[in-house]
């Protein structure tokens, strides 16, 4: 990750809003402590920076505090598959477990601060930490299930019910952070939404469209106000 420095005290993990989600609710407080000195925070990243590249040595795993990240390849001919998107209190870097390198690269979608976790030092950690073992194992579950989510949305038929299919993600994440499930900003573009799902630019546009039309939506931009949860959801779960 670029310009790394050190923990300085400024946020500890304890008092970050986002401890909910990044840490087991089971830890103690001289645990959260133990933790919270393994962890190092950079300075923000701005829209369009690495947090690592595809090839770097893997050394650790990321939280995302603020801010957004994009997790994507590159092939042999140059062309960009993005392999997901983390919000607030999501964990990513895992790519790199079991290989001496990153398989993809991640990049801030927008103004970002992440945590970064070393993961040899995670690995130490959690060995003396029950609680702590057991939230790695299910974060590293969670990203296999992610992976096998992909792979399920990329075989959908319809165009419709890939973009519902990832809006109603999107709307389930934000309800875990106690934001609004129905009225978020979609930190990525259109061009990223489609390469995501494998569809054009031109085919989310129209069905953004089409679910606008559909009194599902109400879209603004990258502004988003979903009107009808309940049809966007059996939508994506056709």
């Amino acid at each position: 990750m670029d310009a790394k420095c050190p923990h300085n005290g400024v946020i500890s993990c304890g008092d970050c809003r986002m401890n909910a989600l990044c840490l087991p609710v089971a830890l103690q407080a001289d645990e959260i402590d133990r933790l919270d000195k393994i962890i190092e925070r950079g300075r923000p990243l701005q829209k369009g920076e690495y947090v690592y590249h595809a090839g770097e040595p893997f050394r650790s795993i990321y939280a995302v505090r603020s801010g957004a990240i994009k997790g994507f390849t590159v092939n042999n001919e140059g062309v960009e598959q993005v392999t997901g998107f983390y919000l607030p209190g999501e964990v990513f870097g895992m790519d790199g477990i079991g290989h001496p390198n990153h398989i993809n690269a991640a990049i801030a979608l927008e103004t970002s601060a992440v945590c970064e976790i070393p993961f040899s030092r995670m690995e130490e950690l959690s060995s003396q930490i029950a609680s702590l073992q057991r939230h790695f194992f299910s974060l590293m579950s969670r990203e296999i299930t992610n992976d096998q989510q992909l792979i399920t949305l990329l075989s959908k038929n319809s165009a419709e019910e890939r973009v519902a299919t990832l809006l109603t993600s999107i709307s389930a994440r934000n309800a875990r952070r106690k934001l609004s499930g129905t009225r978020f900003r979609l930190p990525m573009s259109r061009a990223d939404i489609g390469n995501y799902l494998g569809l054009t630019v031109e085919t989310v546009s129209r069905v953004f469209s089409r679910f606008q039309k559909m009194e599902l939506l109400i879209v603004d931009k990258k502004e988003i106000e979903i009107s009808d949860l309940e049809r966007l959801q059996a939508m994506a779960n056709t």
